[in-house]
């Protein structure tokens, strides 16, 4: 068993961890050392002298790249069949926790293992608001209801680290991917309530609130961006054949036809980037998910309009409001799903 500690500008809450992991186990202990300044060698020093095995950037690349380091060098400097625990080096996950990871790795070789915080007790307002905020959304735009999605407990087996080392995202953006993509590559996610530690407030974190949290929902973000534009290309077009035609039902109609060729041509190539053996089949079953939102989209539309009494912009509104992520959720679990091609 391999646990695996990024580590940039550390302090001794890290020399503490490595301790309590060698006076407790046989775990190797493998640090990246992700560009930290001449001032934390000592820690480092100190470090390789308990016995740990350092890896270095000669600059600062990001936790992401620091973990994908860790990575191959596992999968090819040693050899190691058990699996890895990804630890922070701050002082935020105790040993008990580290070693409960560990030992659920080989009962679920196939799943992502969690730690995850219970945010009880004084947590920082910033950490409770960031988690809180990254979990609703995570939540939204894949289906998948998770506690913590910001934790950096994690385990893997080793069958599961080709597929990291290939992951994109170079910083703290890199974890959120592992849970958007787990599912399409055929992996779990399963979660164990861990201890939530804050010393001094959390001020020894590197995440950058604002720079980071970007990164964090760009991936959700950009999975929700064509939908979005789509939509509006649909809300245009139905207001213009309205005023052409005086006919809601061709308006309807009308306006998805132009705007699911849109949504289907920008999903395909950009944000599921579909494969080739993938695209009859992802055609038909997108356009067959049309037509039920269609049938959907006419008869909420005509409920809220003609007997509700709405307005036709209210209706719309209404209407595409619980249409959205029913259609993202089908579209990312059903129409472009990579599972059936990977079996």
């Amino acid at each position: 068993m391999k646990i695996i500690i990024p580590a940039y500008q550390p302090d001794k809450k890290l020399l503490l961890l490595i301790r309590d992991i060698k006076e407790n186990s046989n775990y190797d202990i493998v640090i990246v050392d992700d560009g930290s300044s001449e001032n934390f060698q000592p820690i480092f020093t100190k470090a390789r002298n308990e016995g740990c095995t350092i890896l270095t950037h000669t600059v600062n690349r990001g936790k992401g790249a620091a973990l994908k380091t860790a990575f191959k060098y596992v999968l090819t400097g040693t050899s190691e069949n058990e699996g890895v625990v990804c630890a922070d080096c701050d002082g935020q996950h105790t040993w008990q926790d580290i070693r409960n990871i560990a030992e659920n790795i080989t009962w679920h070789s196939s799943s992502i293992i969690m730690g995850s915080r219970e945010f009880t007790g004084k947590v920082p307002f910033r950490s409770l608001l960031g988690n809180t905020i990254t979990r609703y959304v995570f939540s939204l735009a894949s289906g998948c209801k998770i506690s913590d999605t910001q934790t950096g407990l994690r385990g893997f087996s080793v069958r599961l680290l080709p597929w990291l080392t290939a992951l994109k995202g170079d910083r703290y953006e890199y974890e959120m991917n592992q849970l958007l993509e787990a599912r399409e590559q055929g992996f779990s996610l399963f979660s164990i309530p861990i201890e939530t530690v804050y010393e001094n407030n959390n001020k020894s974190s590197h995440f950058r609130p604002i720079r980071d949290s970007v990164k964090i929902y760009l991936p959700i973000l950009k999975f929700s961006l064509s939908s979005v534009s789509c939509g509006l290309i649909d809300f245009l077009t139905l207001f213009i054949l309205d005023w052409l035609t005086g006919n809601l039902l061709v308006s309807v109609v009308g306006a998805r036809v132009i705007s699911s060729f849109c949504n289907y041509m920008l999903n395909k190539n950009l944000v599921f980037k579909a494969s080739k053996q993938q695209h009859g089949k992802a055609f038909v079953r997108y356009y067959g998910l049309v037509a039920l939102i269609l049938l959907c989209n006419y008869l909420l539309m005509d409920l809220f309009t003609n007997i509700v009494g709405m307005s036709l912009l209210v209706s719309k509104l209404l209407t595409e409001l619980f249409l959205f992520f029913i259609s993202y959720y089908a579209q990312k679990r059903y129409v472009f799903s990579q599972a059936d091609i990977k079996r």
